[in-house]
């Protein structure tokens, strides 16, 4: 019976701090850009269109910054049985519901809503003129920010536990 590597099977985890370190730097540039261009959908006069941007927006962004760290449903399906055990402990224990699981729109609103994003004086504050907009941009662009940021924290949380010697003893 062949036996694997367990170290070999982290090859889609960040494994030095160096490789983490540019993980969150590339996950936080992704972000700061896809945020911006989310918030600019409230100049589009449709109403529901800039939530719908939002959400749609984080629908993409999460499953990224998932992969960017190495914690997409897939990634984590390709680990061995016990090291994967360890990945889903590991998830709980830095209590994300984002990481390791296929985006929903319930998911991105349980998400938005813990962020406190309230829609209703997101869209509001879109019909008045000018200062109005501007809010619901800043709002929008916080919003999607605080979600992702946490997000990306709760991945980091999640490697650096991967990373530690006693999780590679139980993985072999």
């Amino acid at each position: 019976m062949h036996r694997t590597n367990p170290a070999a099977e982290l090859y889609v985890l960040p494994r030095t701090g160096a490789e983490l370190n540019d993980a969150i730097r590339r996950a936080r540039s992704m972000v700061n850009r896809r945020a911006a261009l989310a918030s600019a959908s409230v100049l589009v006069p449709i109403p529901g269109f800039d939530v719908a941007a939002d959400v749609g927006t984080l629908m993409r962004l999460i499953p990224e910054i998932n992969q960017s760290f190495g914690l997409t449903p897939d990634q984590i399906g390709r680990l061995n049985p016990r090291l994967r055990a360890v990945v889903y402990q590991a998830i709980l224990i830095a209590g994300s519901t984002l990481i390791g699981k296929v985006m929903t729109t319930q998911l991105v609103f349980a998400a938005l809503k813990k962020a406190g994003m309230k829609v209703t004086v997101k869209q509001v504050t879109k019909y008045v003129p000018i200062a109005g907009q501007a809010l619901s941009a800043a709002i929008s662009f916080a919003a999607l920010k605080y979600v992702c940021h946490q997000h990306i924290q709760d991945c980091v949380r999640v490697v650096e536990t991967l990373r530690t010697p006693d999780v590679r003893f139980l993985a072999a």
